[in-house]
């Protein structure tokens, strides 16, 4: 279910088109928004998860830098309103971003066109909190053996305990560690629930034993941020898994760097920004002639 369709506000207006949908899920209606490329038709589904410490933002919040990240990769782009602290828990989070893959999958076979029994790539991914709850919806969907193209990680926090010397490193730099732990206690149920079909659902992607088969990872972080050896770590960890994984660090650059808009100028290249390089990674990963697309 869809209203009428907008432009999309700033540098992607007129290039984008976006509309409010209603997800079915078993708690009921998830509230997105859908961006699609104007243009053309989309070369995939991507379901983005916003950042907020599992306990504010939302898709209207997210609403120019989600409506780039459309136009720069070409998919079409459901941004998830999940349920937030205090109202809920987790697994509630994942839970909203696993019914928009089911809902974003029917979508890519319907818009797969006359290529029949095909279906356009499906992906998932967030900044910071939400980029959490992707990559345990991306470990979800390999233990229910559902096919998810990547996951698109910026800057997720990973460590409920944040130990790691960058939290360290940059004691000041937001966020804090003390700021981040009570937002990760708020967040997690510590009974490790899972859902009805006995799928576990992770709170992070740490908690997993073993990441074997899950989806083709992009990671971006910040040299300035507290959570870069989160990513670091989880990217090591992919890689030793067997799982494909593509990790950028960028310079100067602290938490909530997908908000920001790209620095080049005149331009310049649209991977000069984290958001631009995570939508032309996604763009190039998924497209026909990438290997294992």
């Amino acid at each position: 279910m869809a209203t009428p369709t907008h432009s999309a506000a700033g540098q992607s207006r007129a290039q984008v088109r976006w509309e409010h949908a209603s997800i079915p899920s078993p708690s009921g209606p998830v509230p997105a928004r859908v961006y699609r490329p104007a243009a053309s038709a989309p070369q995939g589904w991507l379901v983005w998860a916003h950042g907020g410490s599992w306990r504010a933002g939302s898709a209207q919040d997210w609403h120019g830098p989600t409506a780039e990240l459309a136009r720069i990769s070409g998919f079409a782009v459901a941004s998830v309103d999940y349920r937030l602290v205090p109202e809920v828990r987790h697994p509630a989070m994942v839970e909203d971003v696993l019914a928009a893959l089911a809902w974003a999958r029917e979508q890519a076979v319907e818009r797969a066109g006359e290529r029949a029994g095909e279906s356009l790539p499906v992906a998932v991914g967030g900044d910071s909190a939400g980029a959490t709850l992707a990559a345990c919806a991306a470990l979800a969907c390999r233990d229910r053996g559902l096919p998810l193209a990547a996951q698109l990680l910026a800057y997720p926090p990973l460590d409920p305990g944040c130990t790691a010397a960058s939290y360290h490193r940059f004691p000041d730099m937001f966020p804090t560690a003390p700021y981040l732990m009570a937002a990760w206690q708020d967040y997690r149920d510590p009974a490790r629930p899972a859902a009805d079909d006995g799928t576990p659902l992770y709170s992070t992607p740490f908690e997993a034993a073993d990441l074997r088969g899950v989806a083709r990872a992009v990671l971006a972080t910040g040299d300035l941020d507290p959570v870069g050896d989160d990513v670091h770590r989880y990217a090591r960890l992919l890689h030793a898994a067997g799982v494909e994984v593509t990790l950028r660090e960028f310079g100067q650059t602290g938490h909530g760097a997908f908000l920001q808009p790209a620095r080049a100028t005149g331009g310049g290249p649209e991977t000069a920004s984290l958001r631009g390089w995570l939508g032309v990674a996604l763009r190039l990963l998924t497209s026909p002639a990438a290997p294992g697309a």
